[in-house]
């Protein structure tokens, strides 16, 4: 079963991959973009000391970082081992204090509005059920909490990459288009959405022109209606969910 291969993700890593795991995003070639994607969450997000719930977080490199940043986080992952991890980079970044740490299915967590604001940052699309993840999660927020989400769009699933992973570790790489997280999100409770652009986002080609849009758009911190941009619906973009 899928869950059962993101349980044994890291141990079917080896060494190195544990070790990558570890010192991620600087370990990574995407790390400008997940730096940018951390940055742009942040501005979504309400101001510190609002209390996070992070999920799918891996080795907690996220749950460090919003910590640091002045947030109380609570960071789940479904791997003990992954967890494992993410304890030492808590020791790492010294934020003891401020981050506790479970291992829990994001399907099945056991909070009741507990949070002000939730994050599935790129884990979200290894879901089985992602009716019972959001229903989840908007149970686990404070009422006008909000979910922040960052997912692959249309054709992940597909992409070399992740057929890859599926065959080689057997875990779930699904497409997770904002329009599906936006749908499955207003059958599980959430009341309301907006569609925020993902700029530079992995796998796509932009020529000059389209840089400095996004750039201007970026640092306008612009939310992109729906109805108006219906592209944003199938790609790889931020969706916020509103209890």
């Amino acid at each position: 079963m899928a869950k059962q291969g993101e349980i044994d993700y890291l141990d079917n890593l080896g060494a190195g991959g544990r070790e990558h795991a570890f010192n991620k995003p600087f370990s990574d070639t995407n790390c400008g973009q997940y730096l940018l994607d951390l940055g742009t969450i942040m501005k979504l997000m309400p101001p510190a000391p609002a209390k996070v719930l992070d999920l799918g977080i891996g080795s907690g490199w996220t749950s460090c970082f919003f910590a640091l940043n002045g947030y109380t986080v609570v960071g789940q992952d479904i791997a003990p081992e992954m967890i494992k991890l993410a304890e030492d980079n808590r020791s790492r970044y010294l934020v003891q204090s401020r981050l506790d740490l479970i291992v829990s299915d994001y399907e099945s967590l056991p909070a009741n509005e507990d949070f002000d604001v939730a994050i599935f940052y790129d884990c979200l699309h290894h879901c089985e059920d992602e009716l019972q993840a959001l229903k989840a999660v908007c149970k686990a927020l404070k009422p006008g909490g909000l979910l922040i989400t960052a997912e692959p769009g249309l054709g992940h699933s597909k992409s070399p990459g992740s057929v890859e992973a599926m065959l080689k570790y057997g875990v779930n790489e699904r497409d997770m288009p904002p329009r599906l997280i936006i749908e499955t999100g207003i059958l599980a409770g959430f009341s309301a959405y907006r569609v925020f652009k993902r700029s530079f986002a992995p796998d796509s080609p932009y020529d000059t022109m389209q840089l400095l849009r996004l750039l201007l758009g970026a640092i306008k911190n612009r939310f992109l209606a729906m109805n108006s941009h219906p592209s944003f619906l199938n790609d790889s973009n931020f969706v916020v969910l509103v209890k």
